[in-house]
């Protein structure tokens, strides 16, 4: 084994430390517990606009406009009562006040660590006016989006109106035109049908961009965010951190694939493409195995139990489809749920139908959400901060109408939903 030198160690791990700190894309700014700059890197200068030096001694409040000076003294002093790491972006939006006066959005991560026996706080900047502005831009397009689906509206209601108008003169014509009426009666059903099934997609357009926007950016974030991490670390001191950001990409990307995999179901869904073909097989085993399989995704200390009606049950239904189903049920509830919660699932024959009750104690459903629940896209108030489509639940109910079963749910917020599918089954 080759002999380490100790001496050589740290002072490459300074070296390494100074690299990162004075190359690093973020601003990095130490002050003390009176809001005193102690250091900045180079970043920090370029961000707020100052020449090397001119920050240290300013008081952070500086970098602040004057009508959040106040608030921030309080929140400094709050940090400085309970110091504890706080995530990038966590809380609220900021604002930094650059040497010209000018204004820009940031987000700032605090640590708090201790030097010379002091307390100091590391605050970590970044400005996000490329993402204030693309989100701006994504909000106008959903006003415009809305404002079209309005006008669309207005135009259907005049178009009734016109049409409804046209029938009622056609009605006063004599016998011989009776044919014409009826062409023109069908051509009114049809146009209130085409106008209705354009007003529902832009009402889906616009859940779509609403979705998407978060769904897909966040990842996407996270997975820039790594890659470009990942370039740094490129000293065997710093494989753990490497790794650690890989995991990040691949999590990201398979939650991307999942989103991708929710639409093309779809799709195959829409169009027909997916078939019922039932097989005979033992119940029990295959929930068993699948739920195995679920457990992976499962949070800390959180369990599934799984309590089957009788043994050596067998059943005739499509494996693909009763998968999908209790695939996307359990899997919400584990990401509805709290650590260290259990969830129930219970299996029974009622008479010639199978009634499998998925049951947790997590977050629940509010009464005003639970009539729109299985609509495409549509999310519940209180999962907003939670990742998901919006899909889910709309493809379970679509699986299970394509088995001919139905599916219900008891839900109360705050205390956990039970969702109960029913399957017409043939067992042996």
């Amino acid at each position: 084994m080759t002999k380490v030198n100790q001496k050589s160690v740290s002072r490459l791990s300074k070296d390494v430390f100074s690299v990162i700190y004075n190359t690093s894309v973020e601003g990095i700014l130490a002050v003390d517990t009176h809001g005193v700059i102690l250091l900045a890197n180079k970043s920090c200068y370029q961000l707020f606009g100052y020449s090397d030096q001119q920050l240290i001694g300013m008081k952070v409040e500086e970098l602040i406009p004057i009508k959040y000076k106040k608030d921030h003294i309080k929140h400094r002093n709050g940090y400085a009562q309970d110091p504890k790491p706080r995530k990038m972006g966590q809380g609220r939006d900021l604002v930094a006040l650059r040497s010209d006066n000018s204004e820009f959005p940031i987000e700032v991560s605090l640590n708090h660590a201790e030097h010379a026996g002091k307390a100091i706080v590391i605050a970590f900047i970044i400005d996000i006016t490329k993402r204030k502005n693309t989100e701006e831009a994504l909000k106008r397009s959903e006003e415009k989006l809305l404002q079209y689906a309005s006008e669309l509206e207005s135009r259907v209601q005049d178009r009734t109106k016109e049409l409804a108008e046209a029938v009622e003169n056609l009605e006063k014509l004599n016998s011989q035109l009776e044919q014409e009426i009826k062409i023109r009666e069908k051509a009114e059903i049809e146009a209130r049908k085409a106008f209705e099934r354009e007003r529902e997609l832009n009402e889906l357009k616009s859940r779509f961009v609403s979705m998407a926007s978060h769904e897909f950016r966040t990842p996407l974030s996270t997975i820039l965010s790594s890659a470009s991490l990942i370039a740094k670390y490129n000293e065997k001191e710093t494989e753990d951190k490497r790794l650690k950001h890989v995991v990040r990409i691949k999590s990201n990307v398979n939650d991307l694939t999942g989103i991708l995999n929710d639409f093309l179901s779809l799709g195959k869904l829409e169009e027909g493409k997916i078939e019922n073909n039932p097989t005979k097989f033992d119940l029990n085993i295959f929930l068993t195995e699948l739920l195995d399989e679920i457990k992976s995704g499962l949070k800390s200390e959180q369990s599934i139990i799984y309590e089957p009606f009788e043994k050596n049950l067998e059943v005739n239904l499509d494996k693909m489809h009763l998968k999908s189903i209790i695939t996307n049920l359990v899997s919400n509830a584990i990401k509805y749920s709290p650590k260290q919660e259990t969830i129930k699932i219970l299996s029974y024959l009622k008479k010639d139908d199978l009634i499998i009750d998925i049951k947790d104690n997590g977050i629940g459903i509010p009464i005003n959400d639970q009539p729109h629940l299985f609509e495409r896209f549509f999310r519940a108030k209180n999962v907003i901060n939670i990742q998901g489509t919006g899909l889910g639940l709309n493809l379970v109910k679509r699986h299970v109408e394509l088995i001919n079963g139905n599916i219900s749910f008891k839900s109360e917020e705050g205390k956990g939903s039970t969702f109960s599918v029913k399957l017409p089954v043939k067992t042996t």
